[in-house]
């Protein structure tokens, strides 16, 4: 049996197409204890965004960007 490690190392050098199809699969296969409706609802809403980002209607930004956009909104 081959170690996390070794599968990380193994999934990482996989094409970025077929680590979104992975990605997407071991989210929804994660057990959630929350209501079935909203989840349903945030599966949805998470699909849709993922959509927009790959079909290009979204435009992403750095995660360190999009904080500092945030933090200058409520940050005096």
């Amino acid at each position: 049996m081959r170690s996390i490690e070794q599968l990380t190392e193994e999934i990482l050098s996989l094409p970025n197409a077929s680590r979104v199809i992975l990605a997407d699969k071991l989210v929804e296969s994660l057990e959630f204890d929350t209501d079935s409706t909203i989840q349903s609802i945030w599966i949805t809403e998470a699909k849709k965004r993922r959509d927009e980002v790959r079909d290009g209607s979204v435009q992403v930004i750095p995660g360190d960007q999009a904080l500092a956009q945030v933090r200058g909104m409520i940050e005096p």
